[in-house]
């Protein structure tokens, strides 16, 4: 990926690449994502930064030490155990497709404090939840310098989310 976008084909010269800084978030608390947040709020409304945050959601499973069941139809969510059945008729990755969904929609409403309650309520054990967490913050903090702008709305007309 990172071979592609410095292709010579895309830029006349090396000296035209596009800088590449990448940002380390280790294990944060929502207090901290929202200092950092702060901090990147003005490179998020800046039309020349690109933000990668890559996620590959739930990692499931007694290794990961998380268990957690969703029945279906809203039932109560337990955390399934070694010599727990597994369940037939709602399979357990249908259970994590729907907490992941849960916490995609979370991303997509813009709101950070949403995204910690979902995380907190089901425990998922999103990979890359705490620089989602930072970008989120970063989104709200630039809402709160634009008064009366939706927090999943792009600061720029031509690059809408709806």
């Amino acid at each position: 990926m990172i071979e592609g976008l410095h292709s010579t084909s895309h830029f006349s010269s090396e000296s035209d690449f596009p800088p590449l800084i990448p940002i380390l978030v280790g294990a944060t608390d929502g207090q901290a994502e929202r200092q950092f947040g702060k901090l990147l709020a003005p490179y998020i409304a800046d039309p020349t930064s690109v933000f990668i945050l890559s996620s590959d959601f739930c990692h499931w499973g007694s290794r990961f030490r998380y268990t957690y069941y969703q029945p279906p139809e809203n039932g109560k969510p337990y955390s399934l155990r070694s010599g727990d059945k597994i369940p037939k008729s709602w399979p357990i990755h249908e259970s994590i497709a729907v907490v992941d969904q849960e916490c995609m929609d979370k991303c997509e409403e813009g709101s950070h404090d949403g995204w910690l309650e979902v995380l907190e309520r089901t425990g998922n054990t999103v990979c890359g939840r705490h620089p989602i967490g930072v970008f989120m913050a970063g989104v709200e903090a630039l809402s709160a310098l634009e008064p009366g702008r939706s927090p999943n709305r792009s600061p720029h007309p031509d690059a809408q989310v709806s």
